[in-house]
Protein backbone atom coordinates (compact mmCIF):
# COMPACT_ATOMS: atom_id res chain seq x y z
CA UNK A 1 0.00 0.00 0.00
CA UNK A 2 1.39 3.73 -0.72
CA UNK A 3 1.68 5.80 1.65
CA UNK A 4 0.66 9.85 2.18
CA UNK A 5 3.98 11.71 0.72
CA UNK A 6 3.13 15.12 3.11
CA UNK A 7 3.40 12.78 6.08
CA UNK A 8 7.01 10.91 5.21
CA UNK A 9 9.10 13.26 2.87
CA UNK A 10 9.41 15.73 5.17
CA UNK A 11 13.47 16.58 5.30
CA UNK A 12 15.67 18.18 3.16
CA UNK A 13 15.92 17.58 -0.22
CA UNK A 14 19.50 16.05 -1.78
CA UNK A 15 20.00 16.27 -5.64
CA UNK A 16 22.47 14.35 -7.39
CA UNK A 17 24.39 15.45 -10.28
CA UNK A 18 26.07 13.33 -12.46
CA UNK A 19 24.62 10.02 -11.73
CA UNK A 20 23.91 8.62 -15.42
CA UNK A 21 26.93 7.32 -17.44
CA UNK A 22 25.46 9.11 -20.53
CA UNK A 23 25.24 12.06 -18.80
CA UNK A 24 28.93 11.64 -17.75
CA UNK A 25 30.50 10.05 -20.59
CA UNK A 26 29.34 13.45 -22.45
CA UNK A 27 31.13 15.60 -19.93
CA UNK A 28 34.46 13.64 -19.73
CA UNK A 29 36.63 15.51 -21.66
CA UNK A 30 35.67 18.59 -19.82
CA UNK A 31 36.50 17.17 -16.70
CA UNK A 32 39.74 16.20 -18.45
CA UNK A 33 40.59 20.40 -18.28
CA UNK A 34 41.81 22.60 -16.08
CA UNK A 35 41.14 23.21 -12.87
CA UNK A 36 39.78 19.59 -12.25
CA UNK A 37 41.85 17.35 -14.61
CA UNK A 38 39.63 14.12 -14.13
CA UNK A 39 35.81 13.27 -13.41
CA UNK A 40 34.20 13.72 -9.90
CA UNK A 41 34.90 10.39 -7.51
CA UNK A 42 32.67 11.44 -5.11
CA UNK A 43 28.90 12.01 -5.54
CA UNK A 44 28.48 15.56 -6.50
CA UNK A 45 25.29 17.06 -4.70
CA UNK A 46 23.08 20.26 -4.68
CA UNK A 47 20.10 20.93 -2.49
CA UNK A 48 16.55 21.78 -3.22
CA UNK A 49 15.23 24.53 -0.83
CA UNK A 50 12.48 24.21 1.06
CA UNK A 51 10.20 27.03 -1.66
CA UNK A 52 10.97 24.92 -4.74
CA UNK A 53 9.06 22.14 -2.85
CA UNK A 54 5.56 21.13 -5.57
CA UNK A 55 3.35 18.51 -6.36
CA UNK A 56 0.77 16.39 -8.49
CA UNK A 57 -0.46 18.64 -11.15
CA UNK A 58 1.20 21.71 -9.25
CA UNK A 59 1.95 24.48 -11.64
CA UNK A 60 5.87 25.54 -12.74
CA UNK A 61 6.46 29.26 -13.55
CA UNK A 62 8.43 29.63 -17.05
CA UNK A 63 11.00 32.41 -15.90
CA UNK A 64 9.95 34.11 -19.34
CA UNK A 65 11.11 35.29 -22.41
CA UNK A 66 14.61 34.91 -23.38
CA UNK A 67 15.00 31.96 -20.71
CA UNK A 68 14.99 28.38 -20.95
CA UNK A 69 13.52 26.01 -18.57
CA UNK A 70 14.59 22.11 -18.25
CA UNK A 71 12.45 19.26 -16.46
CA UNK A 72 14.51 16.64 -14.82
CA UNK A 73 12.97 13.20 -14.49
CA UNK A 74 14.61 11.72 -11.30
CA UNK A 75 14.03 8.75 -9.08
CA UNK A 76 13.33 10.17 -5.53
CA UNK A 77 14.59 7.97 -2.39
CA UNK A 78 12.89 8.94 0.74
CA UNK A 79 14.82 7.54 3.95
CA UNK A 80 12.92 5.92 6.43
CA UNK A 81 15.44 6.44 9.05
CA UNK A 82 18.55 7.72 10.30
CA UNK A 83 22.18 6.63 8.15
CA UNK A 84 25.50 7.45 9.14
CA UNK A 85 28.27 5.58 7.84
CA UNK A 86 26.22 2.71 6.54
CA UNK A 87 27.54 0.24 4.54
CA UNK A 88 26.16 -0.36 0.89
CA UNK A 89 24.86 -4.05 2.08
CA UNK A 90 23.00 -2.30 4.82
CA UNK A 91 22.38 0.88 2.83
CA UNK A 92 18.28 -0.37 1.06
CA UNK A 93 17.54 -1.29 4.44
CA UNK A 94 17.45 3.06 5.51
CA UNK A 95 14.80 3.39 2.62
CA UNK A 96 11.47 4.00 3.46
CA UNK A 97 10.06 3.90 -0.11
CA UNK A 98 10.57 5.43 -3.35
CA UNK A 99 8.72 8.11 -5.47
CA UNK A 100 9.13 10.24 -8.74
CA UNK A 101 10.78 13.74 -8.64
CA UNK A 102 10.57 16.52 -11.86
CA UNK A 103 13.73 18.16 -10.61
CA UNK A 104 13.22 21.36 -12.88
CA UNK A 105 16.38 23.92 -13.70
CA UNK A 106 17.47 26.23 -16.27
CA UNK A 107 20.46 24.71 -17.69
CA UNK A 108 23.45 24.25 -16.42
CA UNK A 109 27.29 26.45 -16.90
CA UNK A 110 28.45 24.08 -14.61
CA UNK A 111 28.14 20.65 -12.76
CA UNK A 112 30.47 20.83 -9.99
CA UNK A 113 28.86 24.73 -9.02
CA UNK A 114 25.04 23.96 -9.79
CA UNK A 115 23.85 27.81 -9.20
CA UNK A 116 20.81 28.29 -6.48
CA UNK A 117 19.64 30.74 -9.37
CA UNK A 118 18.94 27.81 -11.54
CA UNK A 119 18.02 25.08 -9.19
CA UNK A 120 16.11 26.71 -6.51
CA UNK A 121 12.98 28.89 -7.79
CA UNK A 122 9.91 28.19 -6.51
CA UNK A 123 8.36 25.12 -7.59
CA UNK A 124 10.91 23.93 -9.00
CA UNK A 125 10.79 20.25 -7.36
CA UNK A 126 7.76 18.40 -8.24
CA UNK A 127 7.16 15.14 -6.10
CA UNK A 128 4.58 12.32 -6.48
CA UNK A 129 2.40 11.52 -6.56
CA UNK A 130 3.04 8.77 -3.64
CA UNK A 131 5.41 6.90 -1.97
CA UNK A 132 5.85 3.32 -3.00
CA UNK A 133 7.14 1.22 0.13
CA UNK A 134 10.89 -0.31 -0.22
CA UNK A 135 9.58 -3.40 -0.08
CA UNK A 136 7.32 -3.22 -3.03
CA UNK A 137 10.10 -2.25 -5.44
CA UNK A 138 12.62 -4.94 -5.26
CA UNK A 139 15.62 -3.28 -7.17
CA UNK A 140 15.64 -0.03 -7.67
CA UNK A 141 18.35 -0.50 -10.46
CA UNK A 142 15.89 -2.00 -12.46
CA UNK A 143 13.01 0.70 -13.10
CA UNK A 144 12.14 2.20 -16.48
CA UNK A 145 11.69 6.45 -16.23
CA UNK A 146 10.47 8.08 -19.27
CA UNK A 147 9.76 12.11 -19.57
CA UNK A 148 6.15 13.28 -21.88
CA UNK A 149 5.96 16.50 -22.70
CA UNK A 150 2.25 16.86 -24.14
CA UNK A 151 1.95 13.12 -24.50
CA UNK A 152 4.97 12.63 -26.09
CA UNK A 153 8.14 10.73 -25.59
CA UNK A 154 11.23 13.12 -25.00
CA UNK A 155 13.30 11.30 -22.75
CA UNK A 156 13.20 7.43 -21.86
CA UNK A 157 16.47 5.47 -19.63
CA UNK A 158 16.49 3.48 -17.36
CA UNK A 159 18.05 3.06 -13.46
CA UNK A 160 20.34 0.23 -14.79
CA UNK A 161 22.53 2.92 -16.25
CA UNK A 162 23.31 5.25 -12.95
CA UNK A 163 26.83 5.81 -12.02
CA UNK A 164 25.99 4.79 -8.65
CA UNK A 165 23.19 2.64 -7.35
CA UNK A 166 20.54 3.91 -4.90
CA UNK A 167 22.69 1.70 -2.17
CA UNK A 168 26.27 2.68 -3.05
CA UNK A 169 24.66 6.78 -2.98
CA UNK A 170 23.64 6.33 0.34
CA UNK A 171 26.59 4.84 1.63
CA UNK A 172 29.16 7.22 -0.09
CA UNK A 173 26.81 10.10 1.82
CA UNK A 174 26.24 8.65 5.34
CA UNK A 175 30.19 8.82 5.16
CA UNK A 176 30.65 12.18 6.01
CA UNK A 177 26.92 13.29 7.13
CA UNK A 178 24.17 11.97 8.31
CA UNK A 179 20.53 11.16 6.20
CA UNK A 180 17.56 11.84 8.41
CA UNK A 181 14.08 10.32 8.48
CA UNK A 182 12.00 12.18 5.93
CA UNK A 183 15.27 13.24 3.71
CA UNK A 184 15.00 12.73 0.25
CA UNK A 185 17.54 11.88 -2.32
CA UNK A 186 17.04 12.72 -5.47
CA UNK A 187 19.34 10.15 -7.51
CA UNK A 188 19.93 12.40 -11.34
CA UNK A 189 18.79 13.31 -14.18
CA UNK A 190 19.11 11.30 -17.32
CA UNK A 191 21.41 12.87 -20.73
CA UNK A 192 19.04 14.80 -23.64
CA UNK A 193 16.95 17.47 -21.22
CA UNK A 194 14.70 19.10 -23.17
CA UNK A 195 13.04 22.99 -23.38
CA UNK A 196 9.44 23.45 -22.35
CA UNK A 197 7.35 26.29 -22.70
CA UNK A 198 4.06 27.39 -21.35
CA UNK A 199 1.22 25.83 -21.82
CA UNK A 200 2.91 22.65 -21.85
CA UNK A 201 2.08 19.69 -19.95
CA UNK A 202 5.08 17.74 -18.40
CA UNK A 203 4.12 13.91 -17.11
CA UNK A 204 7.26 11.61 -15.30
CA UNK A 205 6.94 8.12 -15.73
CA UNK A 206 8.53 5.47 -13.84
CA UNK A 207 8.45 1.96 -13.41
CA UNK A 208 5.79 0.72 -10.84
CA UNK A 209 5.70 4.46 -9.36
CA UNK A 210 3.09 6.13 -11.35
CA UNK A 211 3.32 8.90 -13.31
CA UNK A 212 3.76 12.96 -11.70
CA UNK A 213 1.96 15.71 -13.53
CA UNK A 214 3.12 19.26 -13.93
CA UNK A 215 1.94 21.97 -16.23
CA UNK A 216 4.10 25.17 -17.46
CA UNK A 217 2.49 28.70 -17.10
CA UNK A 218 3.57 32.05 -17.39
CA UNK A 219 3.22 35.09 -14.76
Amino acid sequence: MSRALHDVATGTLFGVALNYQGLLNQHLTEFEQPPYQKPPIKPVLFIKTPNTRNGQDGVVVHPGAGERLQPGPALGVVMGQSASRVSVDQALDYVAGYTIVNEFSLPEDSYYRPAVKAKCRDGFCSIGPELIPAAQIPDPQKLDIKLFVNGEVRQANSTANFVRGVAQLIAEISEFMTLHAGDVLITGTPEGRVDVVPGDRVEIEISGLGRLINHIVVV
